[in-house]
């Protein structure tokens, strides 16, 4: 594969790499972008995402060489020193590591592969910070959700900001968006799921008490921090329930919230 030692912030060949801090270009170019070594090693090895090139310093390039030598195809390498990275970019890449990888076509709940065979998922509702959809889908990843679900109105889980805090799990997790929100939540209740909302409501149910006796599969659903799931959604479901917490707190971080939920759901499971 091409390894081209670059020098020129405005060389041509590194055009879409001056694009990487904003979003919405990068997606209308169907790419997306990887940061850091061990996310640009989880888009290399990943079996469907494709890798389009990498931007990286000599040490990144040393510490990817295991799964360099493996490809035979014609990957192109920017070599550049990290300044040249900084200029390029417009920020300090994070040791020196970047990979642009093909956007894959969106997908719905409809033909999520694994949706109907799952039994634990997670559901998001209006989730826009990248920080918490990535944190998420790290915490999915650790207690043995098999998919992710979002509304339209959550981040892009391919926002670098978001494939970087899950530490790649968004590349991992196969995760589609329910267009037909709220409604569409009746959809897993109808492939066998039970459907449990996450609440600061202390009168609801407490999460241990209910994962005692939890059915074998849930879709837990979670909502923006502060609002909370809708009022619509929170009227879909079978369950809800709440994470006990003092008197004088009115509710956790999202993200910190889908952590404890997820281990408490997870215990017993294989």
């Amino acid at each position: 594969m091409p390894i081209v030692p670059v020098a020129d912030p405005d060389d041509p060949r590194l055009a879409d790499y001056r694009d990487v801090p904003d979003p919405v270009l990068l997606r209308e170019r169907g790419l997306f972008v990887a940061e850091s070594r061990l996310v640009v090693r989880a888009l290399l090895a990943h079996s469907r995402l494709q890798t389009r090139s990498l931007f990286v310093t000599e040490a990144a390039l040393a510490s990817l060489g295991d799964l360099l030598s493996a490809r035979a195809d014609d990957l192109p390498i920017y070599l550049g020193a990290h300044q040249l990275l900084k200029q390029v970019v417009g920020f300090k890449v994070h040791r020196g590591c970047l990979a642009l990888g093909a956007r894959p076509a969106p997908v719905t709940d409809a033909g999520l592969p694994g949706l109907a065979t799952a039994r634990l998922v997670v559901v998001l509702e209006h989730v826009g910070n990248p920080d918490n959809v990535g944190s998420i889908f790290r915490n999915a990843s650790a207690f043995g959700a098999e998919c992710v679900l979002l509304d339209p109105h959550c981040c892009d889980p391919l926002y670098r900001k978001a494939i970087r805090t899950s530490l790649g799990a968004t590349l991992r997790i196969p995760y589609g968006q329910i267009m037909d929100w709220p409604d569409g939540v009746n959809r897993l209740r109808e492939l066998g799921y039970t459907t449990v909302a996450l609440t600061p409501d202390r009168n609801a149910s407490s999460m241990e008490t209910f994962a005692a006796t939890a059915p074998p599969r849930i879709a837990l659903l979670l909502g923006a921090e502060g609002a909370g799931l809708s009022d619509r959604a929170a009227a879909s479901v079978d369950h809800r329930v709440q994470i006990p917490m003092a008197p004088d707190i009115d509710s956790l971080n999202v993200a910190t919230a889908s952590g404890i939920a997820l281990y408490v759901l997870s215990q017993g499971r294989p």
